[in-house]
Parts: C-alpha cells; structure tokens; sequence
C-alpha cells in the first residue's frame, strides 16, 4: 500500500488532519489500533471551553479556546450545543480569585458578566445556597463522537482511506527516512506494509510509544481523569467552580444526561485506565458543594481518559502543565519524514489539524491553503445517532410500522442501528455491540446494556450480520466493559440495577462476565 501520508491515530486530532489534508488533495491512510474516539477523545466531559478555565493558568491556552470555540460554533455548529457556562463561588472559595476573574477574562478577550448568585440560582435551581459570586461566559457542550465520525466521514468521502483495529508495529528506517511501516490487523491478524512520504504521529497518549518504535523518545506526563455520568440533565448550561482548576469542578450537560468531573491523577502506565471507587465518592462530595442534590443524584456510569501533557515528567501536578499542543518535526531527531502532534484539547483540535497540514503541506510541496476555518463540517446521517435524545423524537415522527425498538431506555429503533452498521461498513469497521454503541445511545441508558445488549444480539443474527458463536463472545465484551463504568457508582439504584443485570446474564443464561468479581 501507497499513501502520500499516514496518519496514526483515530481521536479527533487525526480525523481532523485526515479532513484537512483531504480538503487540500493531499491522500491519507489514517490508521487506528482500536476504534475512532476509542482514547481521550471519546472520554472527556464534552466541553467547548470559552477559555474562562485558563485565564490564569494558561492565559495562550485560554484565547485558543476562545477564538477555537467561537470558529467551531460556526462551522460544526450540528454537533454543538451553546448552552452558555456559568462561573459560581461558594462560601470558602478564595475571593482574591473571584475579584480577579472578570479582568483575566477581559485580558484574554472572553466575554465575563457578573450575576448576583440569586440570578444564578433563577437560572439554574439546583446551584447551591452558599453561592457568593457568579459570572456567565460562552461554554458550550459539544458531541465528541458526532464531531470526530463527521470529520472521518468527510474525510472518506474526498478520497481518504482509514483502517480500524491496525496496530503500527514497527517502522523500516533507512538513510533516515521511514521507508515502510508494518501494520498488523487485530481483528484478522492480517500484517500488511505501506510505505508513505509522510508520517504523522497523532496517537494521543500513546504518542510516545509510536516515536519509541522509530528509535525516539518524547517527554510527556499522563494525567488520568476520571468523570460520571448522571441519569438526567440536571442544568440548562455548564457550571463550573470559581476556582483555580482543581478536581471535580465541572457539570456539564449533554443531551439528556449531565457529566460531572474531572480529575488529574498522574500515572505511568496505560495498561488499565479505570476509574476507581474513592474516585467517584471524590467527585461527588466536592462537587456537591456547587450543587448540592449531586449526593442524591442516581449515576448510570464512571469512565476514565488520559491526557498527554506536554512537558517535563519530573512535575507531578498536571494541572501545572499547559493545555496547550506541541508540534515536532523529528527532522531534527534524524527522521526526515516524522512528525509528532501531541498534547492539546478537544475544542482545539482544528487548530492542531491546521497547523499539522501546514506543515504536512510545506514537506510535500503542495502549496494550497487549509479550509476548515472558513468550510462547514459536513453532516452525514449515518453518524447523527450519538446524540442524547435524538432517537426518539425521530422514531416518534416517523411512526413506520414494524421499526422496533431495540433500546428502550434511549429509544433507539433497529433502523437506527441499520444505519450506524452502515456506517461502520463505510468506516471499514465491524459491525459488534462496542461499534454501534460508540456510534449511537445503545447501552448508555439507565439498563447500561442489560437489555439492549440481547436485543440487538438477536437482531443482528435475524440480519444474518452474526454466526455461530460471535454473538456470544460479543456479548460477553460489551457487558465486560459496561460493567467496568458501572463498578465505581454501585450504590442505591444503580446497585439494583446492576443486580438485575447480573442475574438475566450470569443466572438465567449463564454468561460468565470477565473480571465482574
């Protein structure tokens, strides 16, 4: 296989790069060993920061998420709710930084207006009584999975190429250039060659183990974050603590649901990314005291990311660490035709893209200017299907006769899930339980998969889609990895839940779920 560049790495900064290049006539192949979204860029809270949250910290930081944030209201505005965000203090908090906030943001240009906290409360009831400053800003939530599958799609659609569940596994180096990079296929166990003028590394956290196989080391820090999912919206707009950025100040609503988080936990290994019980009980208890009722809300599921910081690993707070991105040529590593993108946010991800192209661009001598800044993110109807709530106000209009629902608690019809295999097909995927649900709502209601998960099974074996024992082995791997999100938040009704769930698939139809004891 032949490509002008490869692209390693399927989160939203590659995807990005593969529609930008795309949009310039440059040919991509990106490939990436799991699914897209499948890191950091499927497990964040699904904020378009206005910048508020850095105008102290990282001030360069926060007017990229300014200026990045306004740009992506306009171009991807499909995938993007623009709630507003509002700033609360609470009684405690450090009032030299809530007197300093509105003239931060001013300095970084974003929009900063004070409230009294009995306006605050008007509009959003559930904030606390102890409130004692509040300022509206321009936060927005944004759909990462609707975001990053619309900028493959398109990217598809222009001539590019991707393949799904490929592993780089190692890197043919000559007179320094990569001359061929070995692929292997986790699903086949197929290896394959490509040989590609140009080679970007945009795995994310796993940057730095992509330059270890060319013979280069990276400097970064892992922070591990972990967040919860509530079973309803429980604001209107983002509310985030009045605070220097610390663990669990964050509630921000995403369709039907409210995430709240985040921590920053450094660790040393990728190897198993979870979230943990003391993490959970953690954000609850802070958090709740901007939002009291947080202590009695009911939690469907916890979910972890990492983020890949920049900087030196000798500093142990990666909350000290800049936001921001690096782009290395490693030219200067004695690869001429390497380049690594890492650290960076989710709301500057066309940044990153951009000036990767750029770059991209000038090694290849192709002299045509990017686009994405001034062209509309194309909307593709295969790849609507993750947004909260969707599925049944278009099931509901529809009415079609015989289109049933084969996930109740976010009502998604099986013409739903034809759709989104559709597009796995088109995305070079595998149409399992894991792929439909990082495409749609299936699994992320209140049953988290209990249901749905044997519903659909059965539906794909009626399509004729599954054989033999896949269906079972299927099963078994999305309840698995349901059930890791769902062991940090068992208390109240998500224990009963979870109690039924065992006892439909561990007692009545026997299936042995992996690491559930």
């Amino acid at each position: 296989m032949e490509t002008q560049v490869l692209i390693i790495g399927g989160g939203i900064t590659g995807v990005g790069l593969a529609r930008d290049l795309a949009l310039r006539g440059i040919h991509s192949v990106l490939v990436e060993k799991r699914d897209i979204a499948a890191g950091a860029s499927g497990a964040n809270h699904g904020l378009l920061h206005s910048g508020a949250r850095y105008v102290r910290s990282d001030p360069m930081a926060a007017v990229e998420c300014r200026e990045e944030s306004a740009l992506l209201k306009r171009v991807a505005g499909h995938c993007i709710e623009d709630t507003g965000g509002l700033f609360v203090a609470v009684e405690g908090d450090d009032e030299a930084y809530v007197a300093d906030f509105p003239s931060l943001c001013s300095r970084c240009g974003i929009a900063c207006k004070a409230i009294s906290a009995a306006e605050a409360r008007e509009l959003e009831p559930v904030l606390s009584e102890r409130l004692i400053a509040a300022f509206q800003v321009p936060d927005a939530s944004v759909d990462p999975f609707h975001l990053c599958l619309d900028n493959l799609s398109e990217a598809l659609e222009l001539g590019s190429r991707v393949m799904l569940h490929t592993r780089v596994v190692g890197f043919d180096r000559d007179s320094g250039r990569i001359r061929r990079i070995r692929l292997i296929n986790d699903e086949t166990g197929e290896e394959s060659w490509m040989t590609a003028d140009l080679i970007v590394n945009a795995a994310g956290a796993w940057a730095r183990e992509v330059a270890a196989r060319a013979g280069i080391e990276m400097d970064l820090l892992y922070s591990k974050g972990s967040l919860l999912i509530t079973d309803q919206r429980l604001t209107q707009r983002v509310i985030n603590r009045l605070r220097p950025a610390s663990d669990a100040d964050i509630l921000v609503p995403g369709g039907t649901v409210s995430i709240l988080g985040t921590t920053s936990i450094p660790i040393d290994s990728l190897a198993r990314i979870v979230p943990t019980v003391p993490e959970s009980d953690h954000i609850v208890e802070t958090a709740s005291a901007m939002v009291p009722s947080l202590k009695t809300t009911r939690y469907i599921r916890a979910y972890a990311g990492v983020r890949p910081l920049v900087g030196s690993r000798s500093m142990d707070d990666g909350r000290a660490l800049s936001r921001g991105f690096a782009l290395l040529d490693h030219a200067t590593d004695g690869i001429e035709n390497f380049i690594s993108i890492i650290g960076g946010k989710l709301t500057t991800y066309r940044l990153m893209a951009e000036k990767t192209a750029d770059l991209v661009s000038r090694r290849l001598g192709v002299d045509r200017p990017g686009l994405t800044a001034v062209k509309a993110l194309k909307p593709f109807a295969a790849n609507r299907w993750t947004a909260a709530g969707l599925s049944p106000k278009l099931w509901m209009k529809a009415k079609a006769p015989g289109d049933l629902l084969l996930c109740e608690c976010e009502m998604v019809p099986a013409s739903a899930v034809d759709a989104v295999i559709d597009g796995i097909h088109e995305q070079g995927g595998l149409p399992s339980l894991y792929a439909i649900g990082r495409r749609s709502r299936v699994g992320k209601g209140t049953c988290q998969g209990a249901f749905c998960g044997l519903r659909i099974n059965a539906y794909l074996y009626d399509q004729g889609r599954l054989e033999g024992r896949q269906g079972l082995a299927d099963l078994r791997s999305f309840l698995s990895a349901r059930w890791r999100g769902m062991r940090p938040i068992l208390w109240g009704t998500a224990l009963f839940q979870e109690e039924l769930q065992e006892a439909v698939h561990c007692g009545y139809l026997g299936l042995e779920l992996g690491g559930r004891r």
